[in-house]
């Protein structure tokens, strides 16, 4: 069935090809949205200023509420999944069903959280200049939440809603995960087995000339290797063996020439603790460590991350990996843990004529032809666990600007209403019939 709405999208992407210039009813949808543009700014405001680091519950529920209420408003029917079963806040579920059942189903992806805790400094929506404003998340992602709730508040005025059927999904945790993460992410791996084409409002690369078709994923692994103490002066003897420092270092040093500059793959050890006695807190990524000199360490602990852009890159990586691990120095033993983690979203055929079309509505409107985001620019993102189950994805959306995750983050103001207005006629477009 998907694969037959892919060949209809397909013809869409062909008809929307000759389009020079907006429809009648395409102009009114940008006026409409540059007249409510007010509107947008004061909701983007208030949301900014409610503190939502990942970890402060309440104020991602607050902001969940926050823009719950908008879509109550716009008639959604609106759900608060909680988010104790995985340690979260929780997330926002919006759904609207279109009059025809046949209708193109249509799943908007954004989130709640920052990386801004509620004792940060940084904590305020500040104009900086006419057209940027500075605020913790303003761009990842609050601003891409106003831009969802802008796209459909303007169709919705304008009858145009009741020709698509939407699903919204805000998570409460994008920044740092829940557990397990399979719970965490069940309610929008749901979503995206309803939906047709999944479209995400994180703002990709910070270009509004850009968009995202493909994004790697990101797993942590973590490496626990155990060697044989003894006195120094013995290290390198057939009874004695390397130690467990030097089997760390053989592999990753072997992790390093066996998979550096493969395809899009890239992977970093973070953290490194040895010695004779070690601890580690993965909560707060920090440990400490004792060892002398004259012993040969007998523990050592390394964490890090891995990043590839298709499940057949990763799989390979962590195969490889594996193997490095097992053939081990003399006296020495390792185990390679490889962390769930984010799935790839792979640069599918479906995901460039998404973009295809997104780049027409672009042009329609004066604003340019839109390119694909490099991947190694854009980093992980919730779309990617949609992304395996709809026939269409597309992400960097929302709100532009530079700094994220930093106290830096700036937005440039003047891609709201650019992005709401090609937003939402990329949705009325998918709405035609075929």
């Amino acid at each position: 069935m998907k694969k037959l709405f892919f060949i209809c999208l397909c013809a869409v992407s062909l008809f929307t090809s000759q389009l020079s210039a907006k429809s009648t009813v395409e102009q009114r949808i940008a006026d409409q949205i540059e007249q409510d543009l007010p509107l947008s700014l004061s909701e983007l405001e208030q949301s900014v200023n409610i503190n939502s680091g990942t970890l402060n519950f309440a104020g991602v529920r607050e902001v969940g509420h926050f823009f719950l209420d908008r879509f109550d408003e716009l008639g959604f029917k609106t759900q608060w999944i909680d988010g104790s079963g995985f340690g979260r806040a929780g997330h926002l579920v919006a759904t609207h069903l279109a009059d025809n059942p046949e209708a193109v189903k249509i799943l908007m992806i954004g989130h709640l959280d920052t990386v801004f805790s509620k004792t940060d400094e940084f904590q305020q929506f500040k104009r900086l200049s006419e057209t940027e404003i500075a605020g913790p998340g303003i761009t990842d992602m609050k601003g891409g939440n106003v831009i969802i709730v802008a796209a459909l508040r303007a169709l919705k005025k304008l009858n145009l809603l009741n020709k698509v059927s939407i699903k919204i999904v805000m998570t409460g945790d994008e920044e740092s995960s829940g557990e397990p993460l399979n719970e965490a992410r069940h309610a929008l791996v749901e979503a995206a087995i309803w939906a047709d084409i999944a479209l995400g409002f994180e703002d990709g690369d910070g270009d509004i000339k850009t968009a995202v078709v493909a994004r790697r994923g990101s797993v942590d692994w973590s490496l626990q290797v155990t060697g044989k103490p003894a006195h120094s002066s013995q290290i390198f003897q057939p009874e004695i063996g390397y130690g467990a420092v030097f089997e760390a270092a053989r592999i990753i040093n072997e992790f390093r020439q066996q998979l550096a500059g493969v395809g899009n793959l890239t992977f970093n050890p973070g953290l490194i603790i040895g010695g004779t006695e070690i601890e580690h807190d993965r909560q707060t990524a920090s440990g400490q460590a004792f060892g002398k000199n004259n012993v040969i360490a007998q523990t050592v602990k390394v964490t890090g991350g891995l990043r590839a852009l298709s499940a057949k890159e990763l799989n390979h990586a962590k195969q490889t990996m594996q193997n490095i691990v097992a053939e081990n120095l003399p006296h020495t033993s390792a185990e390679l843990v490889v962390d769930e983690g984010y799935p790839p979203m792979a640069p599918t055929e479906g995901n460039y004529e998404l973009l295809g079309i997104y780049s027409e509505v672009s042009q329609s409107l004066g604003y340019g032809k839109i390119e694909p985001v490099n991947p190694r620019n854009a980093g992980a993102a919730d779309i990617s666990f949609a992304a395996d189950h709809v026939v269409m994805a597309l992400d960097g959306l929302g709100l532009m600007g530079s700094g994220g995750h930093t106290r830096d983050e700036v937005a440039d103001i003047s891609s709201l209403s650019k992005n709401t207005q090609k937003a939402a006629i990329l949705i009325y477009r998918l709405s035609q019939p075929f």
